[in-house]
Order: C-alpha cells, then sequence, then structure tokens
C-alpha cells in the first residue's frame, strides 16, 4: 500500500548529463543524494511522493529524531540536499533505460523518462524506490493501515502497548510475529486464518497466553468513530480488538524499471520479492546501485538512511575512477574502463 503525500517545491530538470539520479526520495534516496551532492556531484533526485511510512504519525528507532514525523524528516532531507547544490524533482519515473549507444569508451549512461516525457540523461543511477505492502484479503482490514493495523514491533510497538491485539496469520512468519507482539502485550490473539499450527507452536503459544483461534475470520469490524473494534468469525462472534498485526508480503517498487534487467530475488513462503544486490548495494548491471527497502526489505529508516549514504559514497569513488581514467587520455587508457560496481574500495 502507498500514500500520496501534500505536494512541495519542485526543481526543474537540468538539460545536461548529470552524474546521478536517484530514483526515489525516502530515507534510502535522500541519503544516498545528500553524499554525492557533498562530494560535488551532480545530482537529481526524482520522488513520487508515496512514501511506504506516510501513514505514521512518527519515525522511531532512530537515535536524536525519535518521534520525527515522516513528512518532516523528509522535507529536511529535502533542504539538506539542495543546500549542497543536489536537485529534488517531483515526478514519477516511467523508463530508466541503458542510453544506447555508450559514451566514449563504454562508460555507463542511463536515460531516466518522467510521467509527463520530460528526459534526464545519468552516467549513475540510485535506485531507492521502496517497496509495498500486500495486506491480506479481509474485509473492511485496509481502511486501518497506520493506525489500528501495524506490521512492525519496532515500528509501532511502543505505541500500541497493553492494547488487545490481534494476530492475523499469513504464513509460518506470523508465529515469530505473535512471540514479538506478545511482549508488548498480556492480550493476544492468534487467528490462524487456514494457515495451520503444529502442536509444539500451540503449547508454545498456550505457555505465554497466547489464545489461539481457528474458526475463519469474515471482516473486520470498526467502530462508530473509525478505530477497529473487533474480528467477526465465520460462525457470528465477535472477538473484540483495539489493534491488529499483520506480517504483510512486501514487494519492492519496480515500476518503470524493466529495462535496467536488474536481478529480483523472493523471500521464502511467498512473503516478498526484492531487488538482488551484492556490497553497499552494487548490481549486476554497472552503474546501477539499489539502496533502501527496495532490496533490504526489513530496513527501517535509519537502516535505510545509512545504506543510501553508503551507496551515495560507493557511487562518487565510481565516478571518480571513470573522471581519473578519462583524465588519462586514449595513449594511457586500456584494459577496460573505470572499476566497477563494488570493486572501488572503501572511499571512506
Amino acid at each position: 500500500m502507498s500514500v500520496t503525500t501534500a505536494a512541495y517545491a519542485t526543481d526543474e530538470l537540468p538539460g545536461e548529463t548529470v552524474d546521478a539520479v536517484v530514483i526515489g526520495g525516502g530515507a534510502a534516496g535522500l541519503n544516498g543524494a545528500l553524499m554525492l551532492a557533498r562530494s560535488r556531484r551532480s545530482v537529481v533526485v526524482i520522488d513520487s511522493g508515496t512514501p511506504r511510512n506516510a501513514p505514521a504519525e512518527g519515525v522511531h528507532g532512530l537515535l536524536g529524531l525519535e518521534g520525527t514525523p515522516p513528512a518532516e524528516l523528509l522535507r529536511r532531507g529535502r533542504e539538506e540536499v539542495r543546500r549542497y547544490g543536489g536537485l529534488v524533482v517531483t515526478g514519477e519515473v516511467t523508463s530508466a533505460a541503458p542510453a544506447t549507444p555508450l559514451a566514449d569508451e563504454g562508460e555507463p549512461r542511463f536515460t531516466v523518462t518522467l510521467v509527463d516525457g520530460s528526459t534526464l540523461s545519468a552516467r549513475r543511477l540510485l535506485v531507492a524506490t521502496g517497496l509495498r505492502d500486500v495486506l491480506p484479503d479481509v474485509r473492511g482490514l485496509a481502511e486501518h493501515w497506520g493506525r489500528g493495523l501495524v506490521h512492525c514491533p519496532y515500528c509501532h510497538g511502543w505505541e500500541v502497548r497493553d492494547e488487545p491485539i490481534g494476530i492475523l496469520a499469513v504464513g509460518p512468519a506470523s508465529v515469530h510475529h505473535a512471540l514479538l507482539f506478545r511482549q508488548l502485550t498480556d492480550d493476544l490473539v492468534y487467528f490462524t486464518r487456514g494457515t495451520g499450527l503444529d502442536e509444539d507452536t500451540r503449547a508454545r503459544f498456550a505457555a505465554r497466553d497466547i489464545r489461539v483461534v481457528d474458526t475463519p475470520v469474515t471482516e473486520v469490524v470498526a467502530t462508530e468513530d473509525g478505530d477497529i473494534a473487533g474480528v467477526r468469525l465465520g460462525d457470528g462472534r465477535l472477538v473484540p480488538r483495539r489493534v491488529l498485526a499483520v506480517a504483510t508480503t512486501m514487494r519492492a517498487r519496480t515500476e518503470g524499471l524493466d529495462q535496467l534487467r536488474l536481478p529480483m530475488r523472493d523471500l521464502p513462503g511467498g512473503m516478498g520479492r526484492h531487488f538482488a544486490t551484492g556490497t553497499a548495494g552494487a548490481t549486476d548491471v554497472p552503474g546501477v546501485w539499489v539502496a533502501g527497502n527496495a532490496t533490504d526489505l526489513s530496513a527501517q529508516v535509519g537502516a535505510s538512511a545509512a545504506a543510501g549514504a553508503l551507496a551515495g559514497a560507493r557511487i562518487n569513488a565510481d565516478l571518480v575512477a571513470a573522471d581519473t581514467e578519462a583524465a588519462l587520455g586514449p595513449a594511457r587508457r586500456g584494459g577496460g574502463f573505470g572499476a566497477g560496481n563494488g570493486t572501488t574500495g572503501n572511499p571512506n
């Protein structure tokens, strides 16, 4: 799921080729752009304005910024990128593709096309598109996303402590999910929803006073104020709950990126799909890095920002190697161009 945020001031696209285009204006993308801009690289962030955490009241587990509203955190991030000469453009990427032909000596070049038809040329790409959460198909569930319906005990756990919580099972991952949320409340109900539960797990749940309900779930019932009232079962009973937790299926956002042919990887049990990356977000496609939830589905804001910073530093190092090769001139070149993704060494 995604939520469109309010519009903000946007920069104009430059007409010349830039050092890097960052696709995605969340924590990973903005921190990657910040590292590049501070290295005096020309960088443009393309931001669709639909961050995953938009419904949340605050960002948690981020030292020094605990509880900061997501929109405020991103506003500060855009301001910081612009302070060092980076550009942030509101838009949606419909196509990112290797340019044809390649630049002299085979250096990567990419053409990025936005939904309005405008284009941008870049030497390197940082993909920071994030992910989408896919919820189970239960009537009345989706409208509570980010409020009474939560997915992460570390992101939202303190805020729902001591509430009557229900776990809507989606598979084996929900067992671990339930034990984590049991740390936060004494009143926890596990709705199996036909996923099955072995006797050993049932015994563990009983030992922790986790109630198991095997009767099918038909809908989530709301109060007159729009909050969660409980879970309606197939036999008509209502199990009162104030909060529901679900292990969502997490899928990297790939729209407009097909022509890059980036390798993908599936999580076990159909729980997610993400971009496959190596050291510091390097991919098998020369000139392309990925950072944040698009490659690390479990990363919170702090981890995503750190990954973006590391990827930005590696992109700068790769560009430094390319610039050095170009400066040597034709007589000194040979044996390939640049140092390649992930092989330039630690730039710090």
